[in-house]
């Protein structure tokens, strides 16, 4: 974790979290209007979404070519890797969708993950099966680490 006391973060970066972070907060209070289908860039390159948002054609469609498919033991049956083609690396983790899952355990294995795909220029795509907890929490981490935010 970085000690933001003893960091100094750009202060462009700073706001270009908050301005996402507000952004992202208003489209989450009209998600019912959303379609499941719909991914959200959060931070230039790095993408949110649903299961369905991780199709084929959308997948090219938004130049995404690292993605982080996110689900339970028992969603492997239907959440899973949905693209089987070199073009595409995946990132399967099984993390339970309840309040007792240790999901801070996958937090340096999705850094790791989306760093390496920003770092060769490409776009990833975190998704769970709505995408808005378990994979929003990973993204969410990973902003926090990457810019040494609080949960403030």
């Amino acid at each position: 974790m970085i000690d933001v006391t003893t960091h100094s973060y750009p202060q462009d970066e700073i706001s270009m979290v908050q301005d996402v972070t507000s952004s992202y907060q208003a489209s989450i209070a009209t998600y019912p209007q959303i379609s499941n289908k719909t991914m959200h860039e959060i931070i230039p390159g790095v993408y949110l979404g649903s299961y369905t948002a991780a199709q084929r054609n959308s997948l090219l469609e938004n130049g995404i070519n690292y993605i982080i498919c996110v689900r339970q033991e028992y969603e492997a049956h239907f959440i899973k890797p949905q693209v089987s083609e070199p073009a595409f690396t995946y990132l399967t983790l099984d993390i339970q969708d309840n309040v007792t899952e240790n999901i801070i355990r996958f937090f340096p294995k999705v850094r790791q993950f989306i760093d390496d795909a920003l770092s060769h220029n490409c776009k990833v795509l975190v998704h769970g099966n709505n995408g808005n907890s378990r994979s929003a929490t990973l993204v969410l981490a990973y902003l926090m680490e990457k810019y040494g935010l609080s949960s403030r």
